[in-house]
């Protein structure tokens, strides 16, 4: 995520869905038509999340505990992990230049994180980035200071556009160094002192750097240098390490696709695994949360279409390369102003955490007609200072919130391998219900489910077809910081709350 974005060119990218001129007084019924026996896709499409390094998370806090069961209990693959530019003590284990044989290499403050995060996910897939490079490695008129305080906040330690080693060797060894700690033990120093972790933990993914179009402003030609010479030399520490790249902040520019994507603008040996971009919604400062639930389901709509025209990309020029979007969530215009003198962040509506885990599970269920790979939720923990609003948990005692359990509900009911079928809602003249957004599929196990999105703040009467007799699990504002509550159906005909997202079950 990034900071320096102005939500009115977010505006203009994420063109607005068009309008659907139906009237609250007109709300009528929706009534799901499913042909199950018409497969659409097979899907290929994995929820889960990311964990963005900061001091709630660090062990000790009223947060930790909760938050890394939350994440133990999620069991998602391809789960991100970034360490990232406000904390430089939790994220950069090289913070001063080597200098008189002697190098200031130090992991106490970042290994208790990030050996939770690991033990956590164990027996799952996961993706570090390490995505801030050691400030000293660019070029500036002076050097970078960092709070000595690893629990302070700082959004200046990432300065200068040019390396100082225009090889990137520098930057390529800081990497390999880093995989080594966690997977072989140690490393060797640029002084040739041996560095001993007794880690051999299995990180089968590593994406390198993060929003490259913001931070040092890196274009593509250079990035893409930059991803071959950092994946060569992790490559000689760990052979079988797959990678992801680009990782972009606003997907805006073609270039970075077309580019990065062309074998031929790689070294031989270079391989290109996986994508990856992101994606908030962004409210106005004037917006109340009434209006917000227009607001983030146009901008959603508007990046689906970036969506597609990225893929059109990919499979022209790289087909067998996936893609992960691995940040998608919603940015509170409060938390655009977090870094400005004496801000205080707002208090934050408790159904906002419906509406941006409706928001989520309508991208979910997108991204599965589409065919992306992975879809990750962010982020694990936010709090104030660090964007609140994208927070999955409540940063003052890490249980989950409303987002969570959307992520839970889409994770143990939906995944690769369902076979989504033909639906639509009916009657033919709301042709596509503009409200309810529903995606028909039949696991691999032979069940019928459907997924149901409210987008609305109100509820709505649903008819699925069958649903008599089988059961509907469901996020809404009545279950609040709560699991997932499930009824029994006794009717073909249920009610979807304000903001609602659930999973019916045929009998």
């Amino acid at each position: 995520m990034n900071l320096n974005f102005k939500p009115s060119i977010f505006a203009i990218v994420t063109a607005v869905a068009s309008c659907t001129c139906v009237a609250v007084a007109q709300d009528q019924p929706a009534k799901l038509a499913v042909h199950w026996d018409k497969v659409i896709r097979t899907s290929q499409t994995s929820a889960t999340l990311q964990v963005v390094v900061n001091p709630p998370l660090r062990r000790g806090t009223p947060v930790h505990d909760g938050a890394f069961q939350t994440l133990h209990d999620i069991g998602a693959d391809y789960v991100r992990y970034v360490p990232w530019l406000p904390y430089p003590k939790l994220g950069v284990a090289e913070l001063e230049p080597p200098k008189d044989g002697k190098t200031s290499w130090d992991f106490s403050v970042i290994d208790p994180m990030t050996i939770d995060f690991l033990e956590a996910t164990k027996g799952h897939s996961v993706i570090l980035n390490f995505s801030t490079i050691p400030q000293w490695m660019y070029k500036t008129d002076k050097p970078v200071e960092y709070p000595a305080d690893p629990n302070q906040v700082t959004w200046t330690y990432e300065q200068g556009h040019d390396l100082r080693d225009p090889s990137m060797k520098e930057v390529a060894d800081y990497y390999a160094r880093l995989v080594s700690w966690y997977t072989n033990g140690g490393f060797t120093d640029e002084f040739g002192k041996r560095h001993e972790s007794g880690y051999h933990y299995s990180i089968p993914y590593w994406e390198v750097l993060n929003e490259v179009e913001f931070e040092h402003q890196i274009d593509a030609p250079t990035y893409t240098r930059l991803y071959d010479e950092t994946v060569l030399a992790i490559k000689k520490v760990q052979p079988d390490m797959k990678f992801v790249g680009l990782a972009l902040a606003i997907p805006i520019d073609p270039n970075y696709f077309e580019y990065f994507l062309d074998h031929k603008n790689h070294k031989p040996g270079v391989p290109l695994d996986f994508i990856s971009y992101h994606f908030y919604a962004v409210p106005t400062a004037d917006e109340t949360p009434e209006v917000e639930q227009f607001t983030y389901f146009d901008q959603a709509e508007g990046f689906l279409k970036t969506v597609r025209y990225i893929e059109a990309i990919r499979k022209r020029l790289s087909p067998a390369t996936k893609t992960t979007i691995d940040e998608l969530g919603v940015i509170s215009a409060d938390d655009i102003a977090q870094a400005e003198p004496g801000h205080v962040a707002k208090p934050i509506e408790h159904s906002y955490w419906n509406l941006a885990g409706a928001m989520y599970a309508y991208l979910f269920g997108e991204m599965t007609k589409i065919g992306i790979d992975v879809s990750g939720e962010s982020q694990l923990v936010g709090f104030p200072t660090q964007f609140p609003s994208v927070s999955m948990v409540d940063w003052e005692d890490g249980k989950p919130n409303p987002r969570t359990w959307v992520l839970r509900l889409l994770h143990d009911n939906m995944g690769p391998g369902d076979k989504l079928v033909e639906s639509q809602a009916l009657p033919p003249s709301v042709a596509n219900h503009p409200y309810i957004y529903s995606v028909a599929f039949i696991t691999p196990s032979g069940k019928k489910r459907v997924l149901l999105v409210n987008k609305r703040n109100r509820a709505f009467d649903v008819s699925v077809p069958g649903a008599s007799g089988g059961q509907m699990e469901y996020v809404d504002q009545t279950t609040g910081f709560q699991p997932p509550a499930t009824v029994k159906l006794s009717a073909d005909n249920l009610k979807l709350n304000g903001y609602a997202v659930a999973i019916v079950t045929l009998p």
